[in-house]
């Protein structure tokens, strides 16, 4: 899942990207209003964690930019704010204005992760903490993967991979999708990383000697995880 972090502190925004980086999330980072606004006319974002105090303005007119589709074609993008303004009328204020979810600063990178991952779930009609497709299960809060009992060791971005498919099961993915939305900006688009990574990715499920391959390749299509 690809995720956008508008934050004008550079230490904070730093930090903050290296731990959605090291949860398997894709992250770009923006420090005001308008460095975020061309990231997202050119890129669909499945989240912003986005700040108040910016030095070009208020975050929460980027906030109803974004919900009135102004900025970017993507208006269900998700919108977290994260801020220091802690006054109810304020909480308030930002939710009625579109976002989805508000954490006050200082917080615990771990609050915000496992918001972000309720968050993410919810865009695609999943409760569970812990996605289930098939026999496969995997366990974001504890970077866990397994293919009926057997546990599946993934890296990172196989990891990141694998999750975007069970978040989509049944549906067909193009490359560039999982491109843009797995990886960052700092990806090379003309690499071959998608098929590389999916092939990881089916040898690792079919490791302990299962007959099915649940990710089938639709040549000049994409890939889809069998959602049965």
């Amino acid at each position: 899942m690809r995720l956008l972090i508008v934050e004008d502190e550079p230490d904070l925004a730093d930090a903050l990207a290296a731990g959605l980086r090291a949860e398997g999330y894709a992250v770009d980072v923006a420090n005001d209003i308008a460095g975020a606004s061309e990231r997202l006319v050119l890129t669909t974002y499945d989240l912003v964690a986005l700040d108040l105090g910016l030095p070009d303005g208020d975050g929460l007119e980027l906030c109803r930019a974004v919900r009135s589709g102004q900025v970017g074609p993507h208006s269900d993008t998700r919108v977290l704010v994260i801020t220091a303004r802690d006054a109810l009328e304020e909480r308030i204020r930002g939710l009625d204005t579109g976002a989805d979810d508000y954490v006050v600063k200082p917080f615990d990178l771990g609050e915000l992760a496992a918001r972000i991952r309720a968050l993410l779930r919810r865009d695609v009609g999943q409760g569970d903490p812990v996605l289930v497709v098939g026999d496969l299960r995997l366990d974001a809060a504890r970077h866990e993967g397994h293919r009926g009992d057997r546990e599946v060791e993934l890296t990172a971005k196989e990891f990141a991979l694998l999750r975007y498919l069970m978040l989509h099961p049944g549906q067909v993915l193009t490359a560039e999708a999982l491109l843009e939305h797995v990886w960052d900006e700092n990806v090379d688009p003309f690499s071959n990383i998608v098929r590389v990574t999916i092939s990881n990715v089916r040898r690792k499920l079919v490791a302990g000697g299962e007959d099915a391959q649940p990710i089938e390749t639709l040549v000049g299509a994409g890939y889809r995880l069998s959602a049965s």
